[in-house]
């Protein structure tokens, strides 16, 4: 990743213009309706100011006015909000599915499909291309800002590609630069954890939005987690950041690198509580291959319904993902955690697991500050933070975006 140098820190008149641009957007996000007198007020900008960059706003089609507010006296104000017909694609590929949808910019999903994940990259870019060249059909050209990617393994999300994914054929795959060629559009990809990262933390509840360390732990087929320091998502230097299923959680004498006996991700995924209710329950219908989330939805209910082999499974489970999380939380001080999966299914008896391993009360962090929440978008999180990333960069423009690719579109 490059290093950005003391000289391309300054901030030249258009990158000041790209800020204060960003700025006033996440106002709008975050408030839904404002009058340019307030968005001068809670933006600490001048009126004058406020009103030149609304103009290129409404003019690029990303703010649109919404009529006069009440007013008590004198000329009413006009209320801006976010343009309502401004759409981004989203793909949310999985081994066994690919999810579609379009998002607004504020986030919400006004379609949604699914579709069989092709074993080879190259026709599931094909698949992905001819959906979106419907998507441009329906809603019109001018209406739709991109296209957005999101992939299980580590992606870089710079270059846009998969360099190591889940299956065996997602290996330097070229994601963005296919896309681009098929769909002639701007094409976004990042690793899914960090799509539902971003999908959490931007559209999220406003007290999430808030947080100043937010971890975002995704439990599925593996463990990961995403986050977001002081507004913006970690990468890494190789954006491999958050691969904390690998964290050694019991010592062992085995000679592995990758996916120890007694790390996380063998300790605390889907998969292992799936083997660890097989062993309980005697049940050898719950190891192996296949739907492993349908597996896990079901012991979530059987414990929820009092069987006992299934609460001590997820107990167990929640157990060593809380010892987990409590090493990330001291470790960076999170004040947030959300639980992104299946396993939310029996949130009642998975939450209580999970505080009780995190930091006692002391003079450093305690387990009354640190906020642990459910996911709020679900199963559909990488899908919406995927189907958003095109928008991303407008609600986020700093100096080093501005330096690197100019002025948005």
């Amino acid at each position: 990743m490059k290093t950005i140098s003391p000289r391309e820190k300054i901030l030249r008149p258009r990158q000041v213009r790209g800020a204060n641009s960003a700025a006033l957007l996440e106002l709008l996000q975050r408030q839904e309706r404002l009058s340019r007198a307030e968005l001068a007020r809670y933006s600490g900008l001048s009126e004058g100011t406020v009103s030149r960059i609304v103009t290129d706003l409404i003019r690029r089609k990303l703010v649109m006015e919404d009529g006069a507010e009440n007013s008590t006296g004198g000329r009413p104000a006009t209320g801006l909000q976010l343009e309502q017909n401004r759409f981004a694609g989203g793909v949310d590929i999985h081994s066994w599915e690919t999810r579609f949808g379009v998002c607004t910019m504020r986030g919400k999903i006004v379609e949604m499909s699914t579709a069989r994940t092709p074993r080879d990259p190259q026709a599931a870019m094909d698949m992905i291309a001819a959906r979106y060249t419907a998507w441009r059909t329906q809603y019109g050209r001018g209406h739709l800002e991109g296209m957005g990617v999101s992939v299980r393994g580590i992606v870089n999300s710079q270059t846009g590609v998969v360099e190591l994914g889940a299956d065996r054929g997602w290996v330097d795959v070229h994601v963005k630069e296919l896309l681009e060629a098929r769909v002639k559009a701007s094409v976004h990809v990042e690793n899914n954890v960090r799509a539902a990262t971003l999908a959490e933390y931007r559209y999220g509840n406003a007290g999430v939005r808030d947080s100043r360390c937010l971890l975002v732990v995704v439990v599925d087929e593996g463990v990961g987690i995403g986050m977001v320091l002081d507004g913006h998502i970690f990468h890494g230097p190789r954006m491999a950041a958050g691969e904390f299923g690998q964290m050694v959680i019991l010592a062992s004498h085995a000679s592995e690198r990758h996916d120890r006996p007694g790390c996380l991700e063998r300790l605390a995924s889907n998969v292992a509580l799936c083997e660890r209710y097989a062993k309980l329950a005697e049940s050898k219908s719950f190891v192996g291959l296949g739907n492993v989330a349908a597996r896990v939805r079901m012991i979530c209910h059987r414990a929820l319904s009092g069987e006992e082999a299934a609460r001590a499974a997820i107990q167990e489970t929640c157990r060593y993902l809380g010892i987990g999380i409590s090493n990330v939380v001291w470790g960076l001080d999170a004040d947030t955690v959300i639980i992104h999966g299946m396993i939310n299914e029996a949130w009642p008896l998975v939450a209580p697991v999970i505080l009780d391993q995190f930091p006692e009360a002391g003079p450093t962090v305690s387990r009354q500050s640190v906020i642990l929440r459910p996911s709020l978008f679900g199963k559909e999180a990488s899908l919406v933070g995927a189907a958003t990333l095109p928008f991303h960069r407008m609600f986020t423009a700093r100096p080093a975006d501005w330096m690197a690719k100019g002025k948005p579109r």
